[in-house]
C-alpha cells in the first residue's frame, strides 16, 4: 500500500495558552475549583509545557465553558463533518485523485457520536459514489490513525477497492470537562481540534515521493484500560488521563519498536525519520529516555504539539505531512501512535 496524498484541516480561530488561561480565570467553573486545581491550571497554561497555541472550534473562548450536552453535540455535529471534509479534499487534491475513484471511506473519531456516522456526511459533501464502502471507527482515541490505515491496507489487499480515503477527525472542544481531577484539568490544557486525511492506493504516484506502507504492528493492554479512556458524566464526555500514561506510552512504544526492528533485521540507525504521535511534552521526554533518541528525532512531533496541541487521532498525520514538506531523508521511516485501550501501534514506511 502507498500513501499517495495527505491533507490536514484546523478551525480558523487559534488561541494562545495565555488567552485560554485568561478566559478560564473569568469562567464560573474556575472559582469552584479547589486551590490546588487552580494552581495546576495556572502552572500548565501559564508556563512552558510544550503547547503554545491551539485551534479550537469556538468563536470565542467563553463558549468553551458552556458545559452542556446539547451544546457539545451541536458543536461536534457542525464542525466534525466540516473539518473532515476539508482534510479529505486536501488529500484528494494532493493525490490528484477524483472523488469517484474512492472505493472506501474510513473515518476515525472519539470526541463525538453521530448516527448515521460521519462517513455519511463526508461522502455526501465530497460527492463519492453511492456504492462507496463507508466505515466509521470509533473509540480508539489518540492511536486511531494507524488502525485506520491498517484497515485501508486490508481493503486494498482484498482488491475490492482501488483507492481508500482514510480520515481522522476530533473536535476536542466538544469533549471538554472541568473538575478537580488533575488528569481532566491537564486534558483541558492540552487538546486541540483538527482533522487529517490520507489517500491510499496499491501503486505509488509517479511524480511524487513514494511513501510505502510496508509493515504494521499493534499491541493492546486491557489491564491498563482505566489509565486512558473516555467516560460520560451527566451526558458529557470526560477524559480520564492518569499520571502513569506518559511512562506507559513510552514503554509500549519503545517495546513495539524494538520488537519490530528485530523482526525486520533493522537497527535504530536504519530509521531516517521518526513520525511519533505528539501526545505531550512528558510523553516525548519519556520516549527519548527509553529509546535513546535525541531531541531532533522528536522535533517534528514537538513542533506539531506546540502549534496545535494534542490533536488526538489526526496528530500523527500532521507529523507525517511535516516530514514530507521538509523533505526528510528517504529510506525507512517509523510511525507510531498510542492511545485509549491502552493501545499502541507502529508501522514501517519505505520512503523514496
Amino acid at each position: 500500500m502507498f500513501i499517495t496524498g495527505l491533507g490536514t484541516a484546523v478551525p480558523q480561530k487559534r488561541y494562545s495558552q495565555r488567552q485560554c488561561l485568561d478566559a478560564l480565570r473569568a469562567a464560573p467553573q474556575f472559582a469552584r475549583l479547589k486551590a490546588p486545581s487552580r494552581l495546576l491550571l495556572e502552572r500548565v497554561l501559564g508556563g512552558e509545557h510544550g503547547v503554545q497555541t491551539r485551534h479550537l472550534a469556538l468563536d470565542s473562548l467563553d463558549q468553551a465553558f458552556e458545559l452542556d450536552p446539547d451544546v457539545h453535540y451541536q458543536r461536534y455535529a457542525l464542525h466534525a463533518p466540516e473539518l473532515a471534509t476539508r482534510a479529505a479534499r486536501a488529500a484528494l487534491d494532493d493525490a490528484r485523485c477524483a472523488p469517484q475513484e474512492i472505493g472506501a471511506l474510513v473515518i476515525s473519531t472519539c470526541t463525538g457520536y453521530l448516527c448515521p456516522g460521519l462517513t455519511s456526511y463526508v461522502a455526501e459533501r465530497l460527492g463519492l459514489r453511492a456504492d462507496t464502502l463507508l466505515l466509521d471507527l470509533v473509540g480508539q482515541g489518540c492511536g486511531a490513525a494507524l488502525p485506520n490505515l491498517r484497515t485501508a491496507d486490508a481493503l486494498l489487499g482484498s482488491q475490492r477497492c482501488g483507492r481508500v480515503l482514510s480520515v481522522c477527525v476530533e473536535v476536542c472542544s466538544a469533549a471538554l470537562y472541568i473538575d478537580d481531577d488533575p488528569g481532566v484539568l491537564v486534558s483541558a490544557c492540552l487538546f486541540g481540534d483538527g482533522a487529517a486525511a490520507a489517500v491510499t492506493a496499491p501503486t505509488p504516484r509517479g511524480e511524487a515521493r513514494s511513501v510505502e506502507w510496508r509493515h504494521a504492528v499493534s499491541v493492546a493492554d486491557p489491564q491498563a484500560r482505566d489509565t486512558l479512556r473516555m467516560e460520560q458524566r451527566g451526558g458529557l464526555l470526560r477524559n480520564i488521563l492518569s499520571r502513569t500514561v506518559p511512562q506507559a506510552a513510552a514503554e509500549h512504544a519503545s517495546s513495539l519498536l524494538s520488537a519490530e526492528l528485530r523482526k525486520r533485521e533493522l537497527s535504530m540507525a536504519d530509521i531516517r525519520a521518526w513520525i511519533w504521535h505528539a501526545g505531550g511534552r512528558t510523553v516525548l521526554e519519556r520516549l527519548r529516555a527509553l529509546t535513546g533518541l535525541g531531541e531532533d528525532d522528536t522535533r517534528r512531533s514537538a513542533d506539531i504539539l506546540g502549534r496545535f496541541g494534542n490533536l488526538s487521532s489526526p496528530s500523527v498525520f500532521f507529523v507525517l505531512a511535516q516530514a514530507l514538506r521538509e523533505r526528510a531523508p528517504g529510506g525507512w521511516w517509523w510511525m507510531s501512535s498510542f492511545g485509549a485501550g491502552f493501545s499502541c501501534h507502529g508501522a514501517l514506511l519505505r520512503v523514496s
